[in-house]
C-alpha cells in the first residue's frame, strides 16, 4: 500500500519499551542498577532479579543516570561546582550485574542468559537487540539513554520477536529497528 509507519511512544521507558515484543503483563518488578563506586556497590537488586526470575518473569532494568550531581569536592567546599553528565551504558550494567552474580552465586542469571538491549527509544536511531549477556557486551549501542531487559519465560509469539532482534539476524543484515533501515 505505500503507507509509512512510525510509533510515537509516550514519554515512559515503562511503555516504550514494548517495541522488544516482550509482553508488558510478562514483566516483574522493574530494577535500577546505579553506578558502582569504589566504596559503595550495592547488591540488594538481585533478590528482585531472583524473584522475578523464579516466578518466570521478565525483568526491566533502569540504567543509571547522572546529570547535574555536584562533586564530592564541590560539596565539602559548599560550592555549587557539578559532575558532568554521566549515562550508565549496557556494557557497563552487564559487568555490573556479573560481579553481583559471582558475589551472591545463586545463579540468577550468567553470561548465556536472554537478554534485549535497547538504546535511544523512541528515536530515530533506536536499537534493539537480543542476544546473551556474552553477545551483548560486544555490540555497539552508541549514544545513551540505554536499557537492559533479562528475557523471563516466553510466549511463541515473544520468541519470534526476539529472533527478529537478535544478533544472528543482525549479523545476517537483518535490521535491529522496526522501520527496516
Amino acid at each position: 500500500m505505500g503507507l509509512e509507519v512510525k510509533v510515537m511512544h509516550n514519554a515512559s521507558v515503562m511503555n516504550a519499551i514494548g517495541i522488544c515484543g516482550l509482553q508488558l503483563y510478562r514483566y516483574g518488578e522493574a530494577v535500577s542498577i546505579p553506578f558502582f563506586t569504589e566504596t559503595w556497590r550495592p547488591y540488594s537488586f538481585y533478590e528482585k532479579i531472583q524473584e522475578n526470575r523464579r516466578l518466570g518473569l521478565h525483568t526491566l532494568f533502569l540504567l543509571d543516570i547522572r546529570v547535574k550531581e555536584p562533586s564530592w569536592e564541590s560539596l565539602c567546599r559548599g560550592k555549587k561546582c557539578y559532575e558532568p553528565p554521566k549515562y550508565m551504558t549496557i556494557h557497563t550494567a552487564i559487568s555490573q550485574l556479573l560481579e553481583v552474580e559471582h558475589a551472591h552465586g545463586e545463579s540468577a542469571y550468567d553470561e548465556d542468559t536472554k537478554y534485549v538491549g535497547l538504546a535511544r527509544l523512541g528515536c530515530d536511531d533506536q536499537m534493539v537487540v537480543s542476544g546473551t549477556m556474552k553477545e551483548l557486551q560486544e555490540v555497539d549501542f552508541g549514544a545513551p539513554l540505554h536499557c537492559l531487559v533479562i528475557v523471563g519465560q516466553t510466549h511463541p509469539s515473544e520468541e519470534e520477536m526476539l529472533d527478529f532482534y537478535s544478533i544472528k539476524s543482525m549479523e545476517n543484515g537483518k535490521s535491529t529497528r522496526p522501520d527496516g533501515e
